[in-house]
C-alpha cells in the first residue's frame, strides 16, 4: 500500500450528540433551526447529512400552522432530490403534526417538462388548499416568469441546495429571489451544505444578504457527535502516465469508494470514459461478468475477493444502475456494492452511509462541488471507524504543452485542501486581550484554567467553538462586520487562497515577505468583497479572517505531525490534537499578538507538504516557472503600499526606511517610492 501524507487529518470525540433527538424529535441541529423558526428570512448552513431537509419540514409546519403563511414551495435542484421531503410521521417522534405532501404536488415525481405541465400544475397548486408543493428549481423559475412574483405572496419559498443560486444577472433563481425580497411579502428558508456559496460568485446581492439570518451547523460539531466515524483524512495524491495505471496506489479495494474518473476535457482524462472504467476494473480484478439483478459488475480481486462494483459512466446502464442503487439494500446492507465509479453523478444529495472513501481523479474547478463529494463520505454507519477524500493529480511535466494548466491545477487542489481545513476545523471566535479580560462561562481553558497575564485559548466541546485572545486585536463595529466574522470568515478564506499571485508567491517566492500576503492581498480581496464596509471594519475582518488561516495552519503541525501517514493504519489520533496545536502555538510564543499572526506565511506548511507529496524533479519544476513570471510592483500593488506606509508613519511618528532590518518596513519604504514614482509617471487617474 502505498504511503500518502494527507494534507489534514482530524479525528472527532464520536460522543454521539449529532444523532440524539429532542421530546419533539429534533436533532442538534434541527433544534437551533427551528429556535429561529420565526426569521422572514433564514439561511441554514450545514453538512450534508446532518438532517436539512427535515428542519426545513419542522420551520414550515410552524409557519403554515402558526405564523400564518398560506402554502409552503420547496424548490430542489434536481429530481432526485425530492425524495428527501415525502411524507414524514413527524409525530411519531414526538412533534405535533406530521409532514404530508400529496402526490401530484410532487413535481419531482411527475411526468412532463420543467416548462410545460409542471409549471401548469404549480399555477393549480396556487389556486389550491393543499399546503406543500416540490418542485425543481427549473420548474420554480419558469413558474415565477409565468405567474409572476406577485402570485407567491403570503407563501414560504424553501430554496434547497442553495449554492446554485447567484447574485450574477444571467442566473434566473438569484434574480427571482431577489424581487421576492423587495417585494417582502413571501417568508424564504435557504439551505446549503457547501461553505462556499457560489463559489467566485456571490449567491444575494449584499443588500439582500444581510436581511438573512443565519443557523451554522459545523462540520466540526457534526462530526464531533457522530458515533462510530471518528478521524476524516483529507489529501492530494500526484502520479505521472495514465492515471489508471497508479489508482490502486490510492484506491484500496477493501474500502467502500465512489470513484469520480476526469472530466472528459480535463488534461487527467484519456477522451475514452469508457476503457478508463475498463482498465480500473482490470487493475481491481479478473471480471466475472455482471449481476442480471442489480447490472452490478462482478470482479475477483487476487485475494479471491468477488467485488460488486456500480458503473455509473456508461450511459448503456446508467438507469438500470441508479435504479438499483435507489434500493432500501443500499442503507441496510453493507455489502450491497463495493465500489461505484460516477462522472457526473453520485455527488449532491447522492446517500451511500457505508462510502469510506471519496476518491477523485483529476481536479475540481468548483470548491461546492469538492465539498460535495466529500460529504458521499461523511455519513456515520456501524464499524465505519475512519473515512478519506483523495484528489488523484497529474504531475506536471516539463515536456508537456500545457504544463502553466498543470501548475494552475496544483495550486488549486492546494487551496481547496487549505480550505477543507478551515471548514473542518472548530469555530474561531476572536477577542481582543487588555487589562479587563477575563474568562467567559463555557469555556474550558485547560490546565491551569484562565491566567490573566497571557492571551488564553478557551474552549467549548459542546458547541465545538474556540475563544481566541489576541492583543492588538481590531474588534468590528457595524452589525454587518460582526456577521461577517461570526459567519463568513471561510467565504474571505476562500477568496484569499485561490487567488493565483497569493498562492504562487506564498508557495514559491523565497524572497517574500508574508505582510505582503496578510496584509495588502488579503486587504485587497475584503476591499473588493466588502466596498460598503468602512476601512475600521474592512481591517477588523480581514485580521480575523488571517488570524482564523493561520491558527488552523500552525495547528496543522501537530496534526499531520511532519510524518507520511500510512492510510492502512487504523490507529485514530486523540480528538484533542487540534485544540492541543492552537493551545501550543498560543503559549509557546511570548505574545499572541495581531502583528506576529501577520508575520506567518499562511501557505509555508502546504509547502511543506507539497515537497512530500511531489517529485523533487515536478516540485523544482513548478517553482521555476512561477518564479519566471515574478514581476515589479504593479502601480496597484505600490499604492497599497503606500497607504500602508502612512499608516506606519502615523503609529511610529516616522515613514518605513528602505535600509530598515526589518523586511515588512522595507518592503513599505520600496512600495511608497514606487508610488512616488509611478505618480510622476501618470500611471495613476
Amino acid at each position: 500500500m502505498t504511503k500518502i501524507v494527507p494534507s489534514v487529518s482530524v479525528s472527532y470525540a464520536s460522543n454521539g450528540s449529532s444523532a440524539k433527538s429532542n421530546v419533539l424529535g429534533m436533532r442538534p441541529m434541527q433544534e437551533r433551526a427551528y429556535e429561529r423558526r420565526g426569521e422572514q428570512h433564514l439561511l441554514i448552513k450545514s453538512p450534508p447529512a446532518s438532517g436539512k431537509s427535515r428542519a426545513l419540514m419542522y420551520i414550515a409546519l410552524d409557519k403554515l400552522h402558526n405564523q400564518g403563511l398560506k402554502q409552503a414551495i420547496i424548490v430542489v435542484p434536481e429530481k432526485s432530490i425530492g425524495s428527501s421531503f415525502n411524507v414524514e410521521p413527524l409525530s411519531d417522534y414526538g412533534f405535533w403534526a406530521d409532514w404530508h405532501v400529496e402526490p401530484k404536488w410532487n413535481l419531482c415525481n411527475a411526468p412532463g417538462s420543467d416548462n410545460g405541465g409542471k409549471v401548469k400544475s404549480l399555477g393549480a397548486f396556487l389556486e389550491s388548499d393543499d399546503k406543500v408543493l416540490v418542485c425543481t428549481h427549473a420548474t420554480f423559475r419558469f413558474a415565477v416568469d409565468q405567474f409572476g412574483v406577485t402570485a407567491f405572496d403570503d407563501r414560504l419559498i424553501a430554496v434547497d441546495e442553495f449554492h446554485h443560486v447567484s447574485a450574477n444577472p444571467d442566473n434566473k433563481l438569484g434574480a427571482h429571489l431577489g424581487d421576492f425580497i423587495a417585494r417582502d411579502k413571501v417568508h424564504i428558508v435557504a439551505m446549503t451544505g457547501s461553505y462556499f456559496r457560489g463559489d467566485a460568485e456571490a449567491v444575494l446581492a449584499p443588500k439582500d444578504e444581510s436581511r438573512f439570518d443565519t443557523v451554522t451547523y459545523t462540520y466540526y460539531e457534526q462530526l464531533n457527535g457522530y458515533e462510530h466515524l471518528k478521524q476524516l483524512d483529507i489529501g492530494y495524491y500526484f502520479y505521472s502516465g495514465s492515471y489508471a495505471d497508479d489508482i490502486l496506489k490510492v484506491l484500496d479495494p477493501a474500502e467502500k469508494t465512489i470513484v469520480h474518473i476526469p472530466h472528459p476535457q480535463s488534461r487527467e482524462s484519456t477522451k475514452d470514459k469508457i476503457r478508463e472504467v475498463e482498465h480500473i476494473i482490470e487493475e481491481l480484478g479478473e471480471w466475472q461478468g455482471s449481476d442480471p439483478v442489480t447490472g452490478f459488475q462482478l470482479v475477483k480481486t487476487a485475494g479471491g475477493k468477488t467485488l460488486r462494483i456500480a458503473d455509473l459512466v456508461d450511459p448503456e446502464f446508467q438507469g438500470k444502475i441508479q435504479e438499483s442503487l435507489r434500493s432500501p439494500a443500499m442503507r441496510d446492507d453493507r455489502d450491497y456494492v463495493d465500489i461505484i465509479i460516477a462522472l457526473g453523478m453520485a455527488k449532491e444529495g447522492f446517500d451511500w452511509i457505508w462510502c469510506e472513501h471519496a476518491l477523485t481523479v483529476g481536479y475540481r474547478s468548483s470548491l461546492t462541488e469538492i465539498v460535495q463529494i466529500i460529504g458521499r463520505a461523511t455519513r456515520d454507519a456501524p464499524g465505519k471507524t475512519r473515512a478519506r477524500f483523495t484528489n488523484l493529480i497529474a504531475e506536471p511535466d516539463a515536456a508537456e504543452q500545457a504544463v502553466t494548466e498543470a501548475i494552475n491545477d496544483t495550486l488549486k487542489a492546494i487551496a481547496a485542501s487549505l480550505l477543507m481545513e478551515q471548514v473542518l476545523a472548530p469555530r474561531f471566535e476572536f477577542k481582543p486581550k487588555n487589562p479587563t479580560s477575563g474568562p467567559q462561562e463555557g469555556f474550558d481553558y485547560g490546565e491551569g484554567g484562565y491566567d490573566p497575564g497571557k492571551c488564553n485559548v478557551g474552549v467549548n466541546e459542546e458547541t465545538g467553538k474556540f475563544l481566541i485572545e489576541i492583543k492588538g486585536l481590531a474588534e468590528p463595529k457595524s452589525e454587518e462586520a460582526t456577521r461577517i466574522c461570526q459567519e463568513d470568515l471561510n467565504e474571505v478564506i476562500a477568496g484569499f487562497v485561490q487567488d493565483k499571485t497569493t498562492i504562487e508567491r506564498g508557495l514559491f517566492d523565497e524572497e517574500l515577505v508574508p505582510e505582503e500576503l496578510t496584509q495588502v492581498r488579503m486587504g485587497k480581496i475584503i476591499k473588493e468583497r466588502y466596498p460598503n464596509l468602512d476601512e475600521q471594519d474592512q481591517e477588523a475582518v480581514r485580521q480575523h479572517a488571517i488570524a482564523a488561516l493561520n491558527l488552523t495552519q500552525q495547528a496543522k503541525q501537530l496534526l499531520v505531525g511532519g510524518e507520511a501517514v500510512d492510510i492502512g493504519s487504523n490507529e485514530p489520533k486523540p480528538n484533542t490534537a487540534l485544540i492541543a496545536g492552537v493551545r501550543k502555538f498560543a503559549m509557546d510564543v511570548r505574545e499572541l499578538d495581531i502583528d506576529l499572526i501577520d508575520r506567518i506565511n499562511p501557505f509555508s506548511e502546504a509547502y511543506a507538504i507539497l515537497a512530500k507529496t511531489m517529485s523533487e524533479e515536478s516540485l523544482k519544476q513548478v517553482a521555476a516557472a512561477i518564479s519566471g513570471k515574478r514581476t515589479n510592483l504593479t502601480p496597484e500593488e505600490a499604492k497599497d503600499l503606500a497607504l500602508r506606509a502612512v499608516k506606519f508613519k502615523k503609529e511610529r511618528g516616522r515613514l518605513p526606511s528602505v535600509s530598515s532590518q526589518d523586511a515588512w518596513e522595507q518592503r513599505m519604504a520600496e512600495g511608497a517610492a514606487a508610488f512616488v514614482r509611478y505618480k510622476d509617471e501618470g500611471r495613476y487617474d
